[in-house]
């Protein structure tokens, strides 16, 4: 039996505030919204052409303080791409609030991280120049 190929992977944010955490997905970073489950929602997809990514309200702190003391950049996804420079240039535009600038890694990477309101970490990585 052939096994069918891996499509794509959709990471599950945890939030503390779905309408908050929306507005900064779409706002901020340009993500459109799939759909939204629940009355009153908890759980929501944002969308920006092939990334998709799944915010999942939760009560309380989405990480643990002392967690965060030991392991201070935990990334929770990576969204990949050609080229990160234009998408960061478009969210300095935006006035989006950086972890990380835009710079190259030591792989030849070309990368930046945004932290959302929750905490949680997203790596842009796109092909060095």
């Amino acid at each position: 039996m052939t096994v069918p190929p891996l499509l794509a992977a959709e990471p599950q944010l945890f939030v503390t505030d779905l309408a908050r955490a929306r507005a900064f997905y779409e706002d901020q970073l340009g993500l459109s919204l799939a759909f939204a489950y629940g009355e009153p929602a908890f759980y929501a997809q944002v969308v920006r052409d092939g990334a998709r990514l799944n915010l999942r309200l939760v009560e309380g702190p989405v990480s643990d303080a002392a967690f965060l003391a030991r392991h201070p950049e935990p990334l929770t996804a990576t969204v990949t791409l050609n080229d990160a420079e234009p998408l960061f240039c478009e969210y300095e535009a935006r006035g989006v609030a950086f972890h990380a600038p835009v710079r190259t890694e030591a792989w030849g990477a070309r990368t930046f991280m945004v932290r959302d309101p929750d905490g949680n970490l997203l790596l842009f990585a796109g092909q060095g120049g």
